[in-house]
């Protein structure tokens, strides 16, 4: 007669240990335009060169850049292990020219949030700075096309925290109805201008059709709609990505015990 091996206690101790301790939150980096720097007053811009680098230093340590949604899914999934959230705010002209070639080169993909109303226009919001060119409709789609989400910024780039109902509603139902036609497909996230973000604003968006939402410091707040998202600028080099990866997961709360959306709803 065999012998029936006895459990491995051990081991399962450290199963049951690990699940007590708490795990690393999705870590998803907000760029806006990749450019030249030098004439840049609200720290938004980061050159090609550097760029590049931050690129170099996720690959080196085994990460993948990947857009919110499919972030989302593969956490859902529970297939995050190495996954990177890359957002662009704004949708400037230079994702298209800059950051998807370069993403490409690595096998990354990101998320791009759009200003529906302003397609084609320039940041007439900054009130210092330069004028930058944003997404035509034609560089949208290309976007689209080139494997990147479109996602998006509202239409005119307006604080959305203690916003009337009519504000809240243009904004976030009429933002995702104009990329919708200009894509065919309606986008599933959703980004708050300035960071910006209330219960109202939260319930706005949910309530639009939009699967997540994307804030910088949501404070109080927490959930799939309003994720946390670290700034990346041009000073960001190796040790201070480091240290921001590192503070990120001191600060932050992993979002397993979050609602998360099905992942047939955010797959591409």
């Amino acid at each position: 007669m065999s012998a029936v091996t006895a459990p491995d206690r051990s081991r399962t101790g450290t199963r049951r240990t690990r699940r007590l301790l708490p795990r690393p939150p999705l870590w998803v980096a907000m760029y806006h335009a990749v450019a030249d720097p030098t004439d840049d007053p609200y720290r938004v811009a980061v050159s090609p060169v550097t760029f590049a680098r931050q690129l170099h230093w996720l690959s080196d340590r085994g990460l993948r850049g990947v857009g919110v949604g499919e972030l989302l899914n593969a956490t859902a999934r529970g297939r995050a292990a190495g996954l990177v959230g890359l957002t662009f705010d704004d949708g400037y002209a230079d994702f298209l020219d800059c950051a998807v070639p370069l993403l490409h080169r690595h096998g990354f993909t990101a998320t791009v949030f759009v200003l529906s109303g302003r397609v084609g226009g320039a940041n007439d919001w900054d009130e210092r700075g330069p004028r930058r060119r944003l997404l035509d409709e034609d560089g949208i789609r290309r976007a689209a096309a080139a494997g990147m989400e479109v996602a998006s910024h509202g239409l005119r780039h307006v604080s959305l925290a203690g916003a009337d109902d009519q504000v809240l509603a243009e904004e976030t139902g009429r933002s995702r109805e104009l990329l919708h036609e200009i894509t065919g497909r309606a986008p599933d996230g959703f980004c708050y201008p300035y960071g910006d973000v209330d219960a109202r604003a939260m319930n706005a968006v949910r309530d639009a059709g939009y699967r997540y939402g994307c804030a910088v410091n949501p404070k109080a707040l927490s959930g799939v709609f309003a994720l946390p998202r670290v700034h990346i600028g041009e000073q960001d080099s190796a040790w201070r990505l480091t240290a921001k990866r590192a503070l990120h997961g001191l600060r932050r709360r992993h979002p397993a015990d979050l609602p998360l959306p099905r992942p047939e709803r955010v797959a591409r």
